[in-house]
């Protein structure tokens, strides 16, 4: 009766055994969080290092349509159905296969490649899968703080905005001791182009400390923006609620006298548009040596337009490498000129002048000092780049922007040409190299941008 028990326990443990060795797909427990642009490893092995050289791997998206992310079979990659949006972009380690490792490298990462993959391998009568979630950290535009009005306790209510992050940033407010102040109202929103936020403060006069900054952060990006508030801001409530009934009669006929004002002055501007189209106008085309590989130009260099995807082209010095962005073949050093392009249809641009001896090799900074005067449209928003940004509050959408250069004065201003009137100028700026016409875009939206 022992002898048959211990025969019944060896059977049990070599049963035990057998199933431990049956194919078993590990990998991570926790999201992988990596930054826009850079390449991804999704890692996936075989427990036991087993080969997976003579198995089937296949990589795929969950919760999507087109879901094929890559496929291995037959000792080859057989991508034929592979979606569109990672065709050219993924790899497995074939070195590695053999050790058991199923990982995939994804390359130049999208905020659209974010979501949960699975790692299936079968092997004649079984198989095993993980899944693997990913998420694609992007970092938004330069926050703005906008003083938006007065509160009856004589406080000022802060403003601050930003756009296109992903996952949604932690905001928070901060005095110049480091100090968190508590925000009022938080308001997040996500588009096509990612999480817009909004959030709101009401500061008050503290003499010695009135600094304030709005931050937003996530794992790997943080960006701020700083607010210094002059204490004679905030005298300006003590004067506002000392208005008196008279006194507001006053202001209505300040206010009409102001409204005709703006209308000759919206004139003038209408005319001064005109007239420095007839006097400047200059023909730009632009330089296939310097367009990011994203970038396709139209044959006779009027129009530019972005891809997904970049092309084998060969590089040049003039060459921009991160920017998506191409400039003119006319460069200027003295005098004045004018040239208009159309942006109809466009979701996201950045137009204007810059410095013509610029190291496009290296991450572009649009402001002034360093060697941009520029406008941009970013979703709905208008700003120039400016230090700090200036939001740009436009009565309709723009689409054909003129940009006018005085050298010897210092003057960059722009131009909504179908109105005619004046967006934005840089004044008092020293040219001291060439200039010359900057042209920025990013999303395929099937609109170029046009050289009039």
């Amino acid at each position: 009766m022992r002898l048959f028990l211990y025969a019944i326990l060896y059977i049990l443990h070599s049963l035990m055994e057998f199933q431990s060795e049956k194919l078993q797909v590990v990998g991570p427990a926790a999201p992988l969080v990596v930054v826009a642009g850079e390449d991804l490893i999704l890692p996936c092995f075989i427990k036991f290092n087993t080969s997976v050289v003579d198995m089937r791997v296949e990589w795929f998206r969950l919760n999507v349509e087109d879901s094929l992310v890559h496929l291995y079979m037959d000792h080859e990659d057989r991508n034929e159905n592979q979606a569109p949006s990672y065709r050219k972009r993924t790899s497995l380690f074939k070195e590695e296969l053999q050790k058991g490792n199923a990982s995939l490298k994804l390359s130049a990462l999208r905020v659209s490649d974010e979501g949960e993959y699975k790692c299936f391998i079968e092997d004649k009568s079984q198989s095993d899968d993980i899944t693997v979630n990913v998420i694609v950290e992007a970092q938004g535009s330069q926050p703005v703080i906008m003083m938006e009005n007065y509160d009856n306790s004589g406080g000022i209510h802060l403003v601050c905005e930003s756009r296109g992050w992903n996952p949604e940033p932690e905001i928070l407010w901060l005095n110049r001791e480091g100090d968190t102040l508590p925000a009022e109202d938080t308001q997040i929103h996500r588009d096509t182009e990612g999480f817009s936020v909004k959030s709101s403060i009401t500061v008050h006069d503290y003499s010695d400390s009135n600094r304030f900054y709005c931050r937003l952060q996530q794992i790997h990006h943080m960006m701020e923006t700083e607010i210094i508030i002059n204490n004679k801001v905030f005298d300006v409530w003590k004067w506002i609620v000392g208005i008196s009934v008279s006194s507001c009669l006053i202001a209505v006929g300040s206010i009409i006298t102001a409204v005709i004002c703006y209308k000759k002055e919206l004139q003038k501007q209408k005319q001064k548009a005109e007239f420095l189209k007839k006097l400047f106008a200059v023909e730009v085309t632009l330089d296939p040596d310097s367009a990011n590989p994203q970038l396709i130009l139209s044959d006779d260099g009027k129009q530019v337009r972005c891809e997904d995807t970049k092309q084998n082209i060969t590089d040049t010095p003039q060459r921009f490498t991160y920017d998506r962005a191409v400039v003119g073949n006319q460069s200027f050093s003295s005098g004045r000129f004018y040239y208009e392009v159309q942006v109809r249809g466009k979701t996201r641009w950045i137009l204007g002048v810059m410095r013509k001896n610029i190291n496009r090799k290296k991450w572009i900074i649009r402001r002034p000092q360093y060697g941009f005067w520029t406008v941009e449209l970013f979703g709905n928003q208008y700003l120039a780049l400016d230090d700090p940004d200036v939001p740009l509050t436009l009565r309709e959408k723009v689409e054909k922007l003129g940009v006018f250069v005085d050298y010897d004065e210092g003057l960059v201003s722009f131009y909504d040409v179908n109105s005619r009137s004046h967006i934005y100028s840089f004044t008092g700026q020293t040219f001291t190299h060439k200039l010359i016409p900057y042209f920025s875009t990013w999303y395929n939206d099937g609109a170029p941008l046009i050289c009039i």
